[in-house]
């Protein structure tokens, strides 16, 4: 990042993520709502409380499966390499994202105004995963994570999500926000991966945070959709 430029301090980004914001190429956005199939899905935003983390069976069993993978974190440059992963994976999904990780994080903008790093996952010197966040002075949020198909056994996403709880932890952070799940879409609950027990879901009509529960989200959607019809 280029001296004098503009960026956020680490102590904002923290308050932001805090009140259920995350990044979108350079802006914090907020939203309840995810509009999938012709309805309106609520929107749960998580968070990973670092020290309450315990890994489980399935947790050791897959940092066990990847062990032979050398494994890096650094300040993100965009690179072709690192482009020509990205448009591996998206050309694998059965949903809509950024055409390119500029895209997705710059959107032509000149210069990040995050404290933006990448987690790599290399076979034998090949790139196969990449997992990209930005660093808060007491938290991570995670960005995005990608990987080469040809590895799927492997459970590279959560593998990510797995490497930067530990990289997190490593730097005493005390907060990993992943994103959200979706109401009614399973393709968002990899993100309890890590450790569900440890896992709070942001209550948005009421600015605080709650022990994450599938009946907790039951309870929120509906109070959510609730206030919107009110509102409406």
């Amino acid at each position: 990042m280029a001296a004098g430029l503009p960026v956020i301090p680490g102590e904002m980004l923290d308050y932001y993520l805090s009140q259920g914001y995350y990044r979108m190429q350079q802006d914090l956005f907020t939203c309840r709502f995810l509009p999938r199939e012709g309805q309106l899905n609520t929107v749960h935003w998580l968070r990973l409380v670092l020290p309450q983390v315990q890994y489980g069976p399935k947790q050791r069993r897959l940092l066990r499966l990847n062990e032979r993978f050398s494994v890096s974190v650094k300040p993100l440059r965009l690179t072709t390499e690192y482009e020509a992963l990205y448009a591996r994976y998206r050309q694998n999904l059965d949903f809509d994202t950024s055409a390119s990780l500029e895209a997705l994080l710059l959107d032509g903008a000149t210069h990040t105004v995050f404290r933006t790093e990448i987690v790599e996952v290399r076979d034998q010197g090949q790139l196969i995963a990449a997992g990209i966040l930005d660093a808060g002075a007491d938290s991570i949020a995670g960005i995005v994570n990608f990987y080469d198909p040809d590895y799927r056994k492997h459970s590279l996403g959560k593998y990510l999500l797995l490497l930067k709880t530990e990289y997190a932890r490593q730097q005493q952070k005390a907060y990993y926000y992943p994103g959200y799940l979706v109401h009614g879409d399973p393709k968002f609950d990899y993100k309890l991966f890590a450790c569900q027990a440890a896992t709070e879901m942001f209550d948005a009509l009421n600015s605080r945070w709650l022990p994450f529960s599938w009946a907790e989200v039951e309870r929120q959607s509906a109070a959510i959709l609730a206030d919107w019809l009110r509102d409406g």
